[in-house]
């Protein structure tokens, strides 16, 4: 923020933003005046620095948020990569049921380089609430395994998390979803750039998998929660709780 105010701050930016038909410019602000009115003695963006490019040059061509499916997410899921992990990962699953089991293990020395970590059950309903990831993600980051763990979850992420990161994986573990049937071992391939994720076992292995498969009991079995995690929607629904 403090090199964005070098260069002129929000103001330029946002100027910059309407000259490109970016933002409405008719839109009227606390200060009385449509947001053009409000730019009309800012200055224009200068491109003799380094912190904001044109939009002819940006960073890279294809924006870092991307909606991924497959047969691990059927009905989406949100990854974060900005290309400089790299586009395409594979690797085999070690999959836990919670947050505090996967921290557990890190702490134990048991998460790999090559490994696709799995924390499942943290979902809207599993959480309940879908809990925000970033602990596991700090420390993958912190011990240096950023470039060679990836990290897969029912549940979601926040702008301060980052590396090779899969969130939002619809439908959740705890509805049964796919994520849910997945087991240490099993081969997944992430690929950004076909926007797809999937483990490979068979459509007769997921079927034989299902059918052994028991859901969990809900962490809530009373109360406010209760009555959320019976209600709430999926994440691929935006979550809601009053249809």
């Amino acid at each position: 923020m403090e090199d964005l105010c070098k260069i002129g701050g929000v103001p330029v930016l946002l100027r910059y933003l309407l000259q490109n038909n970016l933002v409405h410019g008719d839109t009227l602000t606390v200060t009385g005046k449509t947001l053009a009115e409000n730019m009309d003695d800012v200055p224009d963006l200068a491109f003799d620095q380094d912190i904001i490019r044109p939009l002819s040059n940006p960073i890279k061509s294809t924006g870092h948020i991307q909606i991924l499916r497959g047969n691990l997410a059927p009905e989406g899921s949100v990854a974060k990569i900005t290309g400089k992990e790299g586009l395409i990962f594979e690797g085999v699953a070690k999959v836990f049921d919670s947050e505090e089991l996967m921290l557990s293990a890190f702490e134990k020395g048991e998460i790999k380089k090559g490994q696709v970590i799995i924390i499942r059950y943290e979902g809207p309903k599993g959480g309940p609430g879908m809990p925000e990831m970033l602990t596991p993600t700090s420390a993958i980051m912190g011990a240096g395994l950023g470039d060679d763990v990836a990290l897969l979850t029912d549940g979601r992420f926040s702008g301060g998390s980052h590396g090779f990161i899969i969130g939002h994986i619809t439908p959740e573990a705890q509805a049964g979803g796919p994520i849910a049937l997945v087991c240490d071992g099993d081969r997944i391939s992430i690929d950004a750039t076909n926007r797809a994720i999937n483990v490979d076992i068979t459509k007769e292995e997921f079927v034989k998998r299902r059918a052994e498969w028991t859901p969990p009991p809900y962490r809530a079995t009373r109360g406010t929660l209760y009555k959320y995690i019976k209600n709430v929607k999926s994440a691929t629904d935006g979550c809601v709780t009053d249809e």
